[in-house]
C-alpha cells in the first residue's frame, strides 16, 4: 500500500477562492472599459446637447414669426397709424395735432350717442343670438324630431348677400307687405317694422341674426364632436329632462365654444351689419337704427372727415375690446362655478 504523495497538481487551500477573485476582478475591469467605451459617444452627445436644446428653444419662435409678422403689418401697424391720425384734424387742420378734439366733439354728437347706445342694445341681445343657433346644434345632435329639417336649410341664409337679404326683408316687412297682411287677416294692425324708431332696430338685428347664425350653428356642432358622449348617456338613464340635459350637461362641456361664438358673433353684430343697414334702414328713422360702423361710414365718404371717423374707430375697437373681455371673464367664471 502506497500512500500517495503531494500531487503537483495539488493546489494549495485558498487558492481556488483566489482565482475567482482574480477572474472576478478582470470581469470588473473588462466591463468598466466597455462602458467606458460605450460612454464616449454619448459624452460626445452630452457636450453637443446645450446647442439642440437652443435650436428647439428657437423653433417655436422662428415658425411663428411669419404669422406675427403679417400681424404687426396688416392690423397692428393700420391700428396705431389710425389712432395717431384721430388725433388730427380735418378739412383746413388736415394732418395738423388738434389733441382730444375729435374725442370730445364725438362725446358731444347725437348721432354717435344714439350709436354706442345701439351698442349697449346689441349686447343685451347678444345672449339671444348665440342660444338661437346652439338650441338648433343641440336639436341636430340629439336627432329630435324635425332635425333632418335643420340640418339641411340652417346653412342657406350664410351663403346669401347683405344686400339681397335686404331686398327680400324689405318686401317681406313693408307696411303694405306680406307680413302685415297676415296679421291684419289675424285682426292685429298693421306694424311699421322698418319705420317705427322704438322698433327697427329689433327688426334689423332679427335678420342680422337670420342671416348669419348658420356659422354660429358649424362651429357649435364642431363643438359637439368633442362631447363625451357618456355624460349624454347617463343623463338619459338618470331621466334628465331636455332642458337639464342641455343647462347641466352641454353647456359645462361646451364653456370654450361658448366663448368663441359669444365672442365671434358679438364682433359680427358691430362690424358686419353695414349692408342690412344701408339697404333697409338707412340709418333711419330718425338715426334710431345707427350703429358705430354706420356713424363711420357717413363721416368718411359722406362728410369728408376722416380724422373723425377715425376716432369713432378707436371707440369702437376699445368698446369690443372691453366688451369682449367682460364675457370672456363672465363665462369663465360661470364655468367654475358649474
Amino acid at each position: 500500500m502506497r500512500i500517495a504523495g503531494p500531487s503537483s497538481s495539488a493546489r494549495p487551500a485558498g487558492s481556488g477562492r483566489a482565482g475567482e477573485t482574480g477572474v472576478k476582478r478582470r470581469g470588473v475591469r473588462a466591463a468598466v472599459r466597455a462602458s467606458t467605451r460605450k460612454a464616449g459617444p454619448s459624452t460626445r452627445t452630452t457636450r453637443r446637447f446645450p446647442r439642440q436644446a437652443h435650436a428647439e428653444r428657437l423653433a417655436p419662435y422662428v415658425l411663428v414669426a411669419p404669422a406675427v409678422l403679417i400681424i404687426v403689418a396688416l392690423r397692428l401697424w393700420p391700428l396705431a397709424l389710425g389712432v395717431n391720425f384721430s388725433f388730427t384734424g380735418d378739412g383746413e387742420l388736415n394732418g395738423t395735432p388738434v389733441g382730444p378734439a375729435n374725442y370730445l366733439e364725438l362725446a358731444g354728437d347725437p348721432l354717435f350717442r344714439i350709436a354706442l347706445r345701439n351698442v349697449g342694445l346689441l349686447v343685451l341681445l347678444l345672449p339671444l343670438a348665440v342660444a338661437i343657433p346652439g338650441l338648433l346644434a343641440t336639436f341636430i345632435y340629439l336627432r329630435v324630431p324635425g332635425h333632418r329639417v335643420y340640418r339641411s336649410v340652417y346653412f342657406f341664409p350664410a351663403v346669401l348677400s347683405p344686400v339681397i337679404v335686404g331686398a327680400i326683408f324689405n318686401l317681406l316687412l313693408g307696411y303694405d307687405g306680406p307680413l302685415n297682411s297676415l296679421l291684419g287677416a289675424m285682426g292685429i294692425g298693421p306694424v311699421d317694422w322698418l319705420g317705427d324708431p322704438g322698433i327697427a332696430m329689433f327688426t334689423v338685428v332679427g335678420v342680422h341674426v337670420w342671416a348669419t347664425f348658420g356659422m354660429a350653428l358649424v362651429v357649435f356642432l364642431a363643438g359637439f364632436s368633442t362631447l363625451d358622449s357618456s355624460l349624454l348617456d347617463a343623463a338619459r338613464v338618470d331621466g334628465a329632462s331636455l332642458g337639464r340635459t342641455v343647462w347641466h350637461v352641454i353647456i359645462p362641456s361646451l364653456t370654450r365654444t361658448i366663448q368663441f361664438v359669444f365672442v365671434t358673433t358679438m364682433i359680427g353684430m358691430l362690424t358686419s351689419m353695414f349692408g342690412l343697414l344701408f339697404v333697409m334702414t338707412s340709418g333711419g328713422p330718425e338715426g334710431a337704427t345707427y350703429l358705430p360702423e354706420f356713424y363711420i361710414w357717413h363721416q368718411q365718404g359722406q362728410m369728408n372727415r376722416p380724422a373723425l371717423a377715425s376716432a369713432a374707430s378707436t371707440v369702437l375697437f376699445v368698446v369690443m375690446l372691453v366688451v369682449g373681455l367682460l364675457q370672456i371673464t363672465l363665462l369663465r367664471r360661470t364655468g367654475r362655478q358649474d
